[in-house]
């Protein structure tokens, strides 16, 4: 009696999950079949479309592809896998070995154990025909299914590397890459044609504009992309000492630029706004976060400079790490000024997450390192450590 349980039991078990003889098959892309390089005889699965199907006496082949790559992999099955649903478009799910394929048209290839038609394909509704060449303004009508041929198939893959390659390229020489609005209220170029950009119901309410002002698709990128010029401090002062223009000033390394200064700069980058950034550290507040360069002292300080004004605006970085804002009101003179706010503590529970299950539990010393009163306003710096408990 026991036996028989233990027996029905064991059924069970391996019933609902897989028994340790029996591992299910990996599953597969078909670039990945076609690259394999072991022939181990080791079970694998493969889903994707029926490229093609040639039934003989005593074996079928099958050409299966799921876009991954351009080649298809062939599946070699016994000829009473062969069935109406094994048609050209039709969604199979194949499970067999993969093995070194004798043929010198394919490195590998899948020796079908099963084969099961997740969706079927009516072939003579199916609007690709098998061995017909059809033309690219008829496979433009069909976006959904015109990437599996070899035409369009193609092309994408062209695109793709040299859209990767081109981004790469400008990456890696420290370009941003950057998505200007489709839709502007601004003709970039000032002489052309513009198409406006109107809601439906514009046709009721002609006065109303849905973005509040007239709204057109954009012909350029150009007004966005010209915003993003940017230079150094240390660029800055170059820049000035090499040119030929007579300043009340003298322009010299450490000392704050003054507005004849950002005009020029702004009218040498092309009268368009510039930022400035990493002014020396001793021009700047004690909050500014070090950038810890050097010879020349530097802070993560940022000005916008713009036509006709010279500096619009300025911000920076805060310094977050508790012993670099003593070290800097040590050398100012400031730490009993702000002592209360240095010591200022308090304390915070958080998860942080770890792999699941797992989650270990922190306190977090939140110290307020500095705080300013300006303008009626509170300006307050907080430094973060954190303590395993």
């Amino acid at each position: 009696m026991f036996g028989a349980r233990f027996l029905a039991r064991a059924l069970r078990s391996c019933s609902s999950a897989p028994c340790p003889g029996h591992r299910p098959p990996a599953r597969l892309s078909v670039r990945d079949a076609l690259g394999a390089q072991s022939t181990s005889g080791e079970r694998v699965k493969v889903q994707g479309w029926i490229r093609s199907v040639r039934s003989q006496k005593e074996v079928l082949f099958l050409h299966i592809n799921d876009g991954s790559s351009l080649e298809s992999l062939q599946v070699v099955a016994d000829s009473s896998f062969d069935n109406r649903e094994l048609a050209f478009g039709s969604s199979v799910e194949v499970q067999g070995q993969l093995v070194k394929s004798p043929s010198k048209k394919q490195n590998m290839e899948l020796k079908a154990e099963k084969i099961e038609v997740v969706g079927n394909c009516d072939a003579t509704a199916f609007p690709f025909k098998y061995k017909e060449r059809h033309p690219l303004e008829y496979l433009r009508q069909y976006p959904h299914l015109r990437c599996r041929t070899n035409a369009l198939g193609s092309i994408l893959r062209v695109r793709s590397e040299a859209t990767a390659a081109i981004h790469s390229f400008f990456k890696d020489n420290g370009f941003v890459h950057i998505h200007t609005p489709i839709i502007t209220s601004n003709d970039c170029e000032g002489a052309g044609e513009l198409f406006q950009v109107e809601p439906s119901s514009k046709i009721k309410m002609p006065e109303e504009n849905f973005f509040n002002v007239p709204a057109f698709l954009t012909v350029s990128g150009q007004l966005h992309l010209e915003v993003m010029s940017g230079i150094s401090y240390t660029e800055a002062v170059e820049i000035l000492k090499q040119s030929s223009q007579n300043f009340t000033f003298t322009p010299e390394w450490g000392v704050d630029l003054h507005t004849e200064h950002e005009k020029y700069l702004v009218k040498h980058c092309g009268n368009i706004p510039v930022f400035v950034i990493n002014y020396p550290l001793a021009l700047k507040p004690f909050y500014m976060r070090d950038n810890e360069d050097g010879p020349q002292h530097t802070v993560a300080a940022v000005d916008l400079l713009v036509p006709g004004v010279g500096e619009l605006f300025g911000g920076s970085l805060r310094e977050e790490r508790y012993h670099f804002l003593e070290q800097r009101l040590a050398r100012s003179g400031l730490t009993e000024t702000y002592q209360c706010n240095i010591s200022t503590s308090r304390f915070f529970l958080f998860l942080s997450p770890a792999d699941p299950p797992t989650r270990y539990v922190h306190f977090i010393e939140t110290s307020i390192s500095a705080s300013l009163i300006c303008s009626g306003r509170l300006l307050c710096m907080v430094n973060v450590s954190q303590k395993t408990q």
